[in-house]
């Protein structure tokens, strides 16, 4: 049992240094009068959201958080 802890500790740490990346590669959202100048120009790229950089890294920041999530509860469960 030991070896299996060891290989989801392991994942555990692999998932939160692969979500705390793909947080920091996130752009931060804009406010305040310069988001709102710049908002016409998001309406474009609206539709294609899903496909772009920004769509992907959050894709991967749901996945990653839910991994993350899923094996600190077995762990949790197997102590």
């Amino acid at each position: 049992m030991s070896v299996f802890k060891n290989i989801l500790t392991a994942l555990l740490v692999i998932a939160e240094l692969f979500l705390i990346v793909v947080v920091l590669l996130q752009s931060g959202k804009k406010a305040g009068l310069s988001g709102a100048i710049s908002g016409g120009a998001e309406t474009f790229f609206g539709k294609y959201k899903a496909r772009s950089f920004e769509g992907k890294l959050n894709r991967l920041t749901k996945i990653s958080a839910v991994a993350f999530i899923v094996i600190a509860v077995i762990l949790a469960i197997l102590d």
